[in-house]
């Protein structure tokens, strides 16, 4: 399943491209793009556990880029 965000607060590019890296690395998430000209998070994840692989990827959001927020689009 895909899901699409609005993401602000990231101040640049090398910002995105690691928290990239990291939200590929949360269990469940199949792949994890970040746009940082279009402030744009689309997550590819295992549908089964839905709830959780969200919790845990804003839990990796706000350790990595703690000033960043997320809302689903």
């Amino acid at each position: 399943m895909k899901c699409k965000f609005k993401i602000k607060g990231l101040d640049c590019a090398n910002c995105a491209a690691e928290l990239e890296r990291a939200l590929n690395k949360v269990d469940g998430v199949k792949n994890a793009t970040i746009s940082f000209m279009t402030e744009r998070l689309e997550l590819e994840y295992d549908e089964e556990n839905k709830e959780e692989i969200l919790k845990n990827a804003k839990k990796v959001i706000k350790r990595e880029e703690p000033d960043v927020t997320i809302e689903e689009i």
